[in-house]
């Protein structure tokens, strides 16, 4: 069963994906490779299996490997060829595509034959996991992406940090009415609402240095 899954995978999956590289506007239908499938499997075909593949699904089964499955799950093709053309049988198509920088979009494949996004690293989904949340929190820091950081932030830490930086907000309403105390080339400033700015000169420049 392993091998037949894996299989199946190859065949019904990577079409659908491929056809994003097509040149034509318009998008094959996924119930189309589906039923393609589902016919070769009825029939035993390995070959026109195997055609259905990839480029890089060919590298990984020769021809005579995907033969030799459906030799041996020829049984199990045609009851999967059953299942899967069988009545309310739903067919998502799904794509995904990686930047260059290691960030992915995903994209359904909706009943009008166009693509919607489903997932985006800029607009991160639930994390399931504590290794998701992570690989999230990575990403929207090395964007510096501060609207990123919030939505990976747990409820309450996201509603402490905003509050705090609304009453920082206000407290710098009126930068002229403040009392700086500069020492050289640096400098605090107490802020209303218990907030402190550091500041530092760097070539006649002040810059902030830190705030709490």
């Amino acid at each position: 069963m392993p091998r037949l899954r894996r299989l199946a995978l190859l065949a019904l999956l990577l079409p659908a994906l491929l056809a994003l590289g097509c040149t034509s506007s318009s998008i094959p239908s996924p119930r189309d490779a589906v039923n393609a499938y589902a016919a070769a499997a009825a029939r035993g075909d390995a070959d026109a299996i195997y055609d259905m593949m990839s480029d890089k699904s060919k590298r990984a089964l020769s021809r005579e490997e995907v033969k030799k499955i459906v030799a041996d799950e020829r049984a199990e093709l045609t009851d999967q060829s059953k299942a899967i053309t069988a009545p309310g049988v739903v067919i998502k198509s799904r794509a995904r595509v990686r930047y260059a920088d290691g960030e992915d979009t995903s994209l359904d494949l909706d009943d009008h034959g166009i693509f919607r996004i489903a997932g985006a690293d800029a607009l991160p989904a639930g994390a399931r996991t504590p290794e998701q949340a992570l690989e999230q929190l990575r990403r929207v820091l090395s964007r510096r992406s501060y609207a990123g950081l919030m939505r990976v932030l747990s409820p309450a830490t996201r509603s402490a940090i905003e509050s705090d930086l609304r009453s920082l907000v206000v407290g710098l309403e009126h930068p002229e009415g403040l009392e700086v105390t500069v020492a050289g080339d640096a400098a605090t400033v107490q802020i209303p609402g218990g907030h402190e700015v550091k500041l530092k000169r760097e070539a006649g420049v002040w810059h902030v240095e830190d705030f709490d």
